[in-house]
Order: C-alpha cells, then sequence, then structure tokens
C-alpha cells in the first residue's frame, strides 16, 4: 500500500480501485481508507486489469481524479436485485442535485455516468434499464466486476465499506472534453440455435435446438465437448440480433449437466446466432484513432474490456500488440463479465470513455 500511496502525489477527490480476486476485500478497503483519509475510494474486483504498463491478472490499479477539473458524486445501490425505477429516480435525482449548474453546455456534454456491478448478481439487465431511464440524455458506461474465472464471488468497496450484491453509480462532470465509446469484433454466420429450454433466473441453457446445450453448441463451432472451454467461448461467441445490430450473449461456463451458463439474460426462444472474431487488433486500433481525431488528442481512456477478449487475444498470440495499443491511447481499466453502455449489457466488447487532453475543448 506504501508503494501505492508513494505513487499517487497531487490533489485527488476520488480514487477508483480494480483489484485481482486473490485480496481481501475488505482489509483493502479499510487499507485504501488509511493510506488516502481525504479521499473517497469506490471500486471492485476483476477478472484482470489493465495499467500503464499492460494487461494485469493480478494487482491493484489505482485510478485518480484530480481536484481541478473533475467533480465525482457517488451513490450505492443495495439489493439490485430488488431495485425498481422508482429506486433508481431516487438515486439518480439525488446524484444530478449535486451536479453544477454554472454552466451554458447541456448536460450531457458535461457529465456521464460510470457504474460498478456486482458481476455475479444476475441483475444487470433491469437494473441499467432502470438507470439509463432515470439518467435521461446523460450517457452511462461501466463494467460488471469479476473473480478472476472462478465464478465464485465478486467483490466492491466503497469508502471503506464492503459491498454485497450491489453496484456503485457514480456521475462525474469533467471540465475536459470527453468521448464515450464502444468497439467489437465479430461476423455472424448463417449458424443459428435457438433456446429450447433455460432458466432465465440463473441465466443458464439447458437445451439449443432440444439437444443438451453443450453437445449442439461443440457440434455447431465443430469441437469436441470435451474441448470446450473459455477459450472456445471467446472465439466463438454467440450473438442476438437486436434493433438491426448484433450484439454478444457469451457464455460462461459449461456445467456438469452439460448445460451452458450466460454473461447476460437468456429466454427460451431466443435465437443465437453463431459468430466468428474479426481482427481485435484492427477494430479496436480503428475506434481508438477516430477518438483520437475526434478530440484532438486522447489523453487517457478509462476502458471495461470483456475478459473474454483477453482471452481471444491469448489465444490468437496477439496480446502483446494489444497491450502495445492499449499503452499508445493510454488505456486503463479492467477485464469485466460485462460491460454496460447506456441501457445495454453487453459482451466481448470495449466500452468506456476517452478524455481530451485540452480543457474546455472538443
Amino acid at each position: 500500500m506504501s508503494e501505492l500511496k508513494a505513487a499517487l502525489s497531487g490533489d485527488f477527490q476520488h480514487i477508483i480501485a480494480f483489484f485481482s480476486a486473490d485480496y481481501d476485500a475488505a482489509a483493502l478497503a479499510t487499507a485504501l481508507g488509511d493510506a488516502f483519509p481525504q479521499i473517497a475510494v469506490s471500486g471492485c474486483s476483476t477478472a484482470g486489469g489493465i495499467g500503464p504498463e499492460g494487461l494485469m491478472e493480478s494487482g491493484v490499479l489505482l485510478i485518480a481524479f484530480p481536484r481541478d477539473g473533475f467533480r465525482i458524486h457517488t451513490g450505492v445501490i443495495e439489493d439490485v436485485g430488488a431495485f425498481s425505477v422508482e429506486r433508481a429516480s431516487e438515486i439518480v435525482r439525488g446524484l444530478k442535485a449535486q451536479v453544477g449548474l454554472n454552466s451554458d453546455s447541456p448536460i450531457a456534454e458535461r457529465v456521464f455516468g460510470v457504474m460498478l456491478v456486482d458481476g455475479l448478481s444476475n441483475a444487470e439487465e433491469p437494473l441499467l434499464a432502470a438507470v439509463h431511464w432515470a439518467c435521461g440524455d446523460m450517457q452511462l458506461i461501466g463494467g460488471s466486476a469479476g473473480d478472476g474465472l472462478s465464478f465464485d464471488g465478486t467483490s466492491l468497496i466503497h469508502e471503506g465499506r464492503l459491498l454485497d450484491r450491489a453496484a456503485i453509480l457514480m456521475m462525474i462532470e469533467s471540465d475536459f472534453p470527453f468521448r464515450i465509446f464502444k468497439t467489437s469484433n465479430f461476423e455472424p454466420t448463417d449458424i443459428k440455435l435457438v433456446v429450447t429450454a433455460a432458466d432465465t433466473e440463473t441465466r443458464t441453457v439447458h437445451e439449443l435446438n432440444a439437444e443438451p446445450a453443450a453437445r449442439e453448441y461443440a457440434s455447431a463451432i465443430g469441437l469436441m465437448l470435451d474441448d470446450l472451454g473459455p477459450f472456445s467461448f471467446a472465439s466463438y461467441p454467440l450473438v442476438v440480433k437486436v434493433g438491426g445490430d448484433y450484439y454478444c450473449r457469451s457464455i460462461r461456463n459449461m456445467n456438469p449437466d452439460g448445460s451452458l451458463s450466460f454473461f447476460c439474460a437468456i429466454d427460451e426462444g431466443l435465437v443465437f446466432t453463431v459468430a466468428r472474431p474479426e481482427d481485435m487488433l484492427s477494430a479496436t486500433a480503428r475506434t481508438l484513432a477516430d477518438l483520437d481525431r475526434s478530440l484532438g488528442g486522447v489523453d487517457l481512456v478509462l476502458g471495461f474490456d470483456c475478459v473474454l477478449r483477453r482471452l481471444d487475444a491469448q489465444n490468437r498470440q496477439i496480446r502483446r500488440k494489444m497491450e502495445d495499443l492499449y499503452r499508445s491511447y493510454g488505456v486503463v481499466g479492467f477485464h469485466t463479465y460485462g460491460e454496460q453502455l447506456n441501457a445495454m449489457h453487453l459482451n466481448q466488447t470495449l466500452t468506456g470513455v476517452a478524455f481530451g487532453a485540452r480543457r474546455g475543448a472538443g
């Protein structure tokens, strides 16, 4: 902790902490509070971090926002499984009331939301829908906390507290220009898989095309059942078509009974399309280059990157090139169990916010 404290010199008002699941979250929350007594700290456990030196599978990453140029307002959403639109409106109204009004520019150009949520709560979709509705024109991004690839339990911390089945909502006012973005890299094929038996509450698919789910998926992608695992799930994502666009509904793990658990909500009758990844490096580079041009230079990117993208990069032996790309644009953040963009809970996507270097520009 002393090393982290020594690395942060300046007048900060808020720190976001991303940490690997091998840390005791309660002890870490206390230690961070002791190390930075005048600074609010929020954060979550991860499935890996994105730091200045590259991709991290263990460790703690601190992202500090200075008082000069930023104002951050936070709220905790307890018991995300029972969250309602009315409660969302109450929390968002309370945070909006703290936002500065001394500006002629619309709030959506000055303020955006960030949400960190328990990645094993199975509650992201209704939670996001309620919060985004309450936010109005203001954009919302974020990520679902992870625990490596154990799927045992994720952790969130906020101002010294350890949170359970919760979410942290931040409203970030920025004097610097920013752009909200997403990028993904997959192409749909002609192969269709229909969910014919599922447990929607646990996001578990028991049958695809009226066959055992794992066996039918393995057959569709040309693999043996015993070869299924995180790398095959990353290399052969399942997508659904929503409003003319395709979005990933990624497989989390295969269960002993041959069913498949997912990172996103599923339902019986849902039609999956098997997809194949395109060049992740090129697709991500194009998005970051566009952001750089739009902002007249990117200073920092806060990113929420699906853990399956990291696994796919490793599988295709482009991890080092992705690290170099992220480093060149100042991308920091964490590998998630799901990415948030406005009202959408996504998989196999990089979402985030890019900040320009010139205050008041954009």
